[in-house]
């Protein structure tokens, strides 16, 4: 009885179930890719925001309290972002800066300040005037910007290994 049953089911389903499981499951698929590989986009952006944020936190706090405003070089900012970009495995060598000049407090131009050859190729501006909100005076502070490249794979499209730069670009206030 039972093998009977066992044979109408193999045997009894026509082609149109399998064709269009033929279709339906590449598409299916692709969505599955698509958010894996938009997750692993958001966990990196996030990350480089994060050793940003590392960047610009050494960068604003000055080094000895009692000895004036000697705050960090370029180097040691880069070094800091090098470091928590290398905890959440990433490699700093693709790091790019985004360049550009910034508002500077006491009016004209804040330049972009690079680090020396070997460490992550970081913007670093120093005594900028920071974007604030809708309300409130504009403060005064620094700025860490850079690019992180991200490959995007998604097979059977156009858009396979498709290359997009993620930008991160964090201000925070210059301690006194």
């Amino acid at each position: 009885m039972r093998i009977a049953r066992m044979k109408k089911i193999v045997f009894g389903t026509s082609g149109a179930e399998i064709a269009e499981a033929a279709v339906v499951l590449p598409v299916l698929f692709m969505i599955m890719f698509g958010i894996f590989w938009f997750g692993r986009a958001y966990n990196i952006y996030a990350t480089i925001n994060h050793a940003a944020r590392e960047g610009a936190r050494v960068a604003s706090a000055p080094t000895c309290a009692s000895c004036g405003n000697n705050f960090d070089s370029v180097d040691a900012i880069a070094d800091r972002v090098a470091q928590a970009l290398q905890a959440s495995k990433l490699d700093p060598a693709q790091v790019t800066h985004s360049g550009g000049n910034r508002v500077a407090c006491g009016g004209g131009t804040s330049a972009c300040s690079t680090p020396s050859g070997g460490k992550p190729n970081i913007c670093v501006y120093f005594n900028v005037q920071l974007d604030t909100p809708a309300a409130g005076p504009a403060g005064c502070g620094v700025g860490v910007s850079f690019q992180y490249p991200y490959k995007f794979y998604f097979p059977f499209t156009s858009l396979h290994m498709q290359r997009v730069n993620l930008p991160a670009d964090v201000q925070m206030v210059g301690e006194n």
